[in-house]
């Protein structure tokens, strides 16, 4: 007898905590009202993207890079580092904008508006880097690639 009271009174309380009767399921559920619900949902990232991959965000193409590590040093002339940053990609006789940027699985392809000797071009370039070196492929060029070697400080690299 003292069970059945209790399981009386046990679904009087679960009856009384609720609101009401639940919806059909042909009717929708009232909307759940929380700053959770009203936040927009996370923007999609391209498959591969996002921070599981290591080296991946500005840091990593980000710097001076040059095809012989005795470049390094060298402010000027042919045989200088390209220098990139977020916003421009600077080598011997250019300029370039990013005018754009997507990361890909293996790192980043950008769309730079160049100008060489008063000439305003486009190009479009893949940098993936691992460790110390990026692999360039200029892919408006044939896909050529370029290895480069990430210059770090004048006093680890070699003087001339």
């Amino acid at each position: 007898m003292v069970r059945i009271r209790l399981s009386l009174l046990a679904a009087f309380a679960v009856a009384a905590c609720g609101p009401g009767e639940p919806n059909p399921p042909t009717d929708p559920a009232e909307p759940i009202d929380t700053p959770e619900a009203a936040a927009p949902p996370p923007a999609a990232r391209p498959p591969g993207a996002g921070t599981i991959l290591p080296g991946t965000g500005p840091r990593s193409f980000v710097g001076r890079w040059a095809a012989d590590v005795s470049w390094c040093p060298n402010t000027t002339g042919p045989q200088r580092p390209i220098e990139i940053t977020t916003t421009r990609f600077e080598g011997y006789e250019n300029s370039c904008a990013i005018g754009a940027i997507d990361q890909i699985v293996d790192g980043y392809e950008a769309a730079l508006i160049c100008t060489a000797e008063g000439t305003v071009s486009n190009e479009r370039v893949r940098m993936a880097v691992s460790g110390q070196t990026m692999r360039l492929t200029w892919l408006n060029r044939d896909n050529a690639v370029v290895a480069l070697t990430k210059c770090t400080t004048l006093e680890d690299t070699p003087a001339e």
